[in-house]
Formats: structure tokens, C-alpha cells, sequence
């Protein structure tokens, strides 16, 4: 458990790193109204292009690139493939993600799927036992678990619609050949996330090799991690763009690993792999205007269904994290998760009631039956009837460049380190995604999350995903870039992030350090960090709340925009991360 006094003291030294890089802080302060002499964290600034993420390295790619003259596009790719490297529990190739990307000129936003998909074999019972049960060995731990990557393809299809074209592709991922070829310095963050999994990576032949030292000794910080294989990959595909992937040799060796851990992709499922454009799901909260990931992610409909209900409660006069709001959150969160469970999943192979799901006045409805006084039991509601119908290891980081273009990104292998595979001679890691389809309709997933029909498995399918990557604009214009990992949590972490910053008027930085708090329908409980008033606590649970003290949660990376200035911050719950511009 983290203290949420060690959580503030990491905010400070994060931050005062960040702005140590940018040098920016000390002559905008008195210039803009970003923070004031009030507020206890303050955020990085800059005028020219931001970039925001988990990992040091990363984001100093992704800054290069913007000084270079690359836009925010062309710096977010840069930066998930430097992550690649850098943070291969969640950062990858061999996993998938969603991307947001506002186009200032046009005022276009743009919402890109590269989630991972079943291969083309998957069966909608494959994941169940003898009994008809779901077999968690299966859904997380074996080649069955592994979807078609897609974050190559997605990043491609990035760069050929939105790059600037003052850099190449080539260019972009240069900086990640030389930091896997030459070597990275290995982190405290990385040395106790490998130790920490020491029995299920070391299983592997591949992956240990790539991870640990002979006889799978882990790796000490200070000490240099090289990842040949993974440096080859990344030039063939700095030479063929995704082709160098997903056709010839890679591909060859991602589908033996899969074929060989008991699953059955193929490479005809690599070669067929395509990402999507999609239209982003939008609302309005208080004079602001959303704009999120649509299906098959399920952040963006719940986001904006939650906050239209939070909309007719005064949240700013309930205060931050009073029982009053908290008890408000948990009891919309309960009802957009309770839907969560029957009408989410990919769109492709179902239709997904966008339309009323997002609908004010569905939500106004859904507000009717919240009563300040008593908690609703999760066993009381169920989902809703929206109409009409409408044809925790994860990575979060944005970015923003001086012509005001944004992306925010999230991106992930599932579990940290995915399902722990590499494909032999690749240096791919491999992920777990496909445990986020329900293996039975009713049944949880890893995370608890509790999906139906229209997430069963099947080839060719998306699983559906709570990454949650966010815009949001005030009067037509940028104001604020943020996303979170965190499995279940990362609709929630999200949500508060806009809560804090409109509602509570906090800078980016308190609002990121702001204690947080969670429900999800099932379990039924509040789960909370550390740091809310116990006499909080007394009265939420005097209204019938179980409340869960658990770990910290999410790691948002996020990017305001104020008086025509950037204002960054960094999440401090999780080591290394990084906020610069310039």
C-alpha cells in the first residue's frame, strides 16, 4: 500500500525533474493562470509541444521528434515505439491499442482502432474447461490468449493519413533501433517488474533470455539491458513499414509461438490484419465538448453517459471526494457498468447502442433512481434499456505540438508482460488480449468485469477494452489530453481526471494527484486509495457502502491547454514517468 503522502511526494520530485528538463516553469508562472499560489503541485509548461508518458526515455523521443518539426502524430509514434523498448511490460509491438488525433487546421478528430482480433480459428467456447467453465489457464496463459498485434499496423496507418511529412517513417523509429540495439539502462521500475515475475517469464526460453541474466538472474539497476532481436524487428519494419511485420520472417515466427504454445494463429490472420477508423463517441459536459474511443473500446460511451448523469448533481459545491460526490460517482458508475455487461462489444459483429447509451436524457432517467441517502445494491440494477441501436498492464501517454494537433493514446499487452511469450528471434512479446472476451456470457474476466453475448468470442473479433483515450474542448478549441491504464479502472481514473479540472477547477497537476475512487457494478464496493477523510468513509458506508482500501490506481499522463500554454503532468503513482516540452 502507497501512502497518499508518499503518492504527493513523488508528484513533487516527478514534476520538479520535468520541469528541470524543460526549464520553463519559473517565467510562465507569473505569466498565466495555470496554478496558483494556492495549489500545492504545479505543472510542467511549455509553449511549443508537450509529450506526456510512463516512461523518461519515451517521452524524450517523442520531444525530439517535435523539435525536428514532426507533429504530435508523428512524435506519438516515435514515442510508442521508443516504449516498446522502454517499457516492455506494457509498451509493445505485439499488442494493440486505440489513438485519439485532433487535427488543429481542420478541426478533424479521428478516432483509430488497432485493437488485437481473434484469429480466424477462434471458437466461442474455446476458453471454457471439461465442465463448461471458464479455464483461466486458457484465456490468460496459453497460445489460445493471444490476439492478431495490431499496434504496428495502427501506427502506420497513423503516419500515412496524419503525419506531417517533415519526417519519415524511417526517422520515427530510429531512436528505438539504437536504444534496443545499443542497450537501455535498466530502471528501478523495470529491475522490480521483472523480479516481480520472475516465475512466469523465466518459463519461457525466449523471454528469459531476452529478460534475465544466465541462469535467470534479474537484471540490477544501473545495469545495461540490450534486445538484439527486438532492434532487428524494428529495422525491417523501418525499411517495409507493417508489411516488415506482419508478412515474411516475423510473422513466420509469431504464428510458430503461438502455434507451438496450443493456440492457432496463422500468418494468413497476420496478413489479413487491418486497423479501423472509426468515429469517435462525443457529448457535452458543463460547456465542454468530449470526444472519446467508440467500440470496441467502452471508455468513451461510458464516460460520457457517467458525466451526463453527474451533470445534474452540483459536484463542484459537494466538494472533491465528499461523501456526497463519491456516493453520486459510485452510484452512475454502477449504472453505466451494469450496462457495460450487455450491450458492449465490437461493433463489427454487433450493434452497439451508441446512440442511447450517450443520450441525455437515458441518463437523466438513470439519475432518477440514484438516492443521496442510501446506496442502490449492485443486485438491484441491471442494465438499462438505451435506444435506439446505431450502426492493468496497460500504457497511456499524449501529446500535443505548438500548431495545437493532439493524440492521445493507450496501448497494451493486457497483463504486464502480456502472456509472457516472446516469438523466438523476434524480441516480440506477446499478448494476452483475448482474455478480455467473456469465455461465458455472465462470466468475469481478469479484471472482474462481467461481459455478455455481445463480447463472446469468435474469429476475427474484437475484444472489447476499457481504454479510454480523451479529448476535450472548450468553445471549439483544445483544452485538455489525457488517458490512464488500469484494466477495469481506467473508465473511472479518466473520468476523474475531467471531473477535477472542470468540476473542482484543479490545475493538471493536482488534478492528477487527487486521491481516486472506483465502482464497477461488480464486486459491489467502492474501491478507494489512500488518503480519503475517514470521516468520508463513515458516511458512505452509514449509506450502505462497502468500501475496499486498495492500491493506487491508473497512471494518467495528461496535457492541458491554458491561455494559449501547454501544462503537463506526469502520474506519480508509477515510477519513471515523464512529462517534458519545449
Amino acid at each position: 500500500m502507497i501512502h497518499h503522502k508518499l503518492i504527493q511526494a513523488a508528484a513533487i520530485a516527478s514534476l520538479s525533474w520535468a520541469v528541470a528538463l524543460t526549464g520553463s516553469v519559473p517565467a510562465l508562472a507569473q505569466e498565466t493562470p495555470i496554478y496558483s499560489g494556492k495549489d500545492r503541485f504545479h505543472p510542467v509548461t511549455a509553449q511549443n509541444g508537450m509529450v506526456a508518458s510512463q516512461e523518461a526515455v519515451a517521452t524524450k523521443v517523442g520531444v525530439a521528434i517535435l523539435e525536428k518539426g514532426g507533429n504530435a502524430i508523428d512524435a506519438a509514434i516515435a514515442t510508442g515505439f521508443a516504449l516498446a523498448v522502454t517499457l516492455p511490460r506494457a509498451g509493445n509491438l505485439g499488442g494493440g491499442g486505440f489513438m485519439m488525433i485532433h487535427k488543429a487546421a481542420t478541426g478533424e478528430t479521428d478516432a483509430l482502432d488497432y485493437r488485437e482480433k481473434a484469429p480466424a480459428a477462434a471458437t466461442r467456447d474455446m476458453f471454457l474447461g471439461e465442465d463448461g467453465e471458464p479455464d483461466n489457464q486458457k484465456s490468460r496463459f496459453s497460445g489460445l490468449a493471444i490476439g492478431v498485434p495490431g499496434t504496428v499496423a495502427g501506427f502506420a496507418a497513423a503516419f500515412e493519413k496524419h503525419g506531417s511529412g517533415n519526417v519519415t517513417w524511417e526517422e520515427l523509429i530510429a531512436p528505438s533501433i539504437a536504444l534496443a540495439e545499443d542497450g537501455i539502462e535498466v530502471t528501478p521500475d523495470l529491475s522490480s517488474s521483472l523480479a516481480a515475475r520472475i516465475k512466469r517469464l523465466g518459463k519461457d526460453p525466449a523471454t528469459a533470455a531476452i529478460f534475465f541474466k544466465a541462469g535467470i538472474v534479474p537484471y540490477l539497476p544501473g545495469e545495461t539491458l540490450k534486445q538484439s532481436d527486438l532492434a532487428k524487428t524494428l529495422r525491417l519494419i523501418a525499411e517495409k513499414g507493417a508489411t516488415g511485420f506482419y508478412q515474411g520472417d516475423v510473422a513466420e515466427k509469431i504464428a510458430a509461438k503461438v502455434k507451438a504454445s496450443g493456440g492457432g494463429m496463422t500468418v494468413e490472420d497476420l496478413a489479413a490484419y487491418e486497423p479501423v477508423w472509426r468515429t469517435p463517441v462525443t457529448g457535452a459536459y458543463r460547456g465542454y465538448e468530449i470526444a472519446s474511443m467508440p467500440p470496441p473500446s467502452s471508455g468513451g460511451i461510458h464516460i460520457v453517459q457517467i458525466l451526463n448523469m453527474l451533470e445534474a448533481y452540483p459536484m463542484r459545491e459537494y466538494g472533491l471526494n465528499s461523501a456526497d460526490s463519491i456516493h453520486v460517482m459510485a452510484e452512475a458508475k454502477r449504472r453505466a457498468y451494469a450496462d457495460r455487461s450487455k450491450y458492449l462489444g465490437d461493433p463489427d459483429y454487433s450493434d452497439i447502442p451508441v446512440k442511447g447509451l450517450t443520450d441525455p436524457a437515458y441518463a437523466a432517467g438513470l439519475a432518477q433512481s440514484i438516492d443521496m441517502g442510501a446506496v442502490t445494491a449492485s443486485t438491484d440494477v441491471a442494465p438499462g434499456n438505451p435506444i435506439p441501436y446505431e450502426s492493468n498492464e496497460t500504457t497511456h501517454y499524449s501529446v500535443v505540438d505548438k500548431d495545437g494537433n493532439a493524440v492521445s493514446n493507450t496501448y497494451t499487452l493486457n497483463f504486464s508482460y502480456g502472456v509472457g511469450l516472446t516469438a523466438d528471434g523476434t524480441g516480440v512479446l506477446l499478448n494476452n488480449e483475448l482474455d478480455d472476451f467473456s469465455a461465458k456470457p455472465g462470466s468475469a474476466n481478469a479484471y472482474g468485469l462481467i461481459g455478455g453475448t455481445a463480447n463472446a468470442v469468435e474469429g476475427g473479433k474484437r475484444p472489447l477494452s476499457s481504454m479510454s483515450p480523451t479529448l476535450v474542448f472548450k468553445d471549439g478549441g483544445l483544452f485538455l489530453v489525457t488517458g490512464s491504464p488500469g484494466g477495469s479502472r481506467i473508465i473511472t481514473t479518466t473520468l476523474q481526471i475531467i471531473l477535477n479540472v472542470i468540476d473542482h477547477q484543479m490545475n493538471i497537476a493536482e488534478a492528477t494527484a487527487a486521491p481516486r475512487v472506483h465502482h464497477q457494478w461488480f464486486p459491489d464496493e467502492i474501491r478507494i486509495e489512500e488518503g480519503l477523510s475517514p470521516d468520508t468513509i463513515r458516511i458512505l458506508e452509514s449509506r450502505g457502502h462497502k468500501i475496499a482500501l486498495k492500491n493506487v490506481m491508473g497512471s494518467t499522463q495528461s496535457i492541458m491547454k491554458v491561455s494559449g500554454v501547454l501544462a503537463g503532468a506526469s502520474d506519480p503513482r508509477r515510477q519513471g514517468a515523464l512529462t517534458a516540452g519545449y
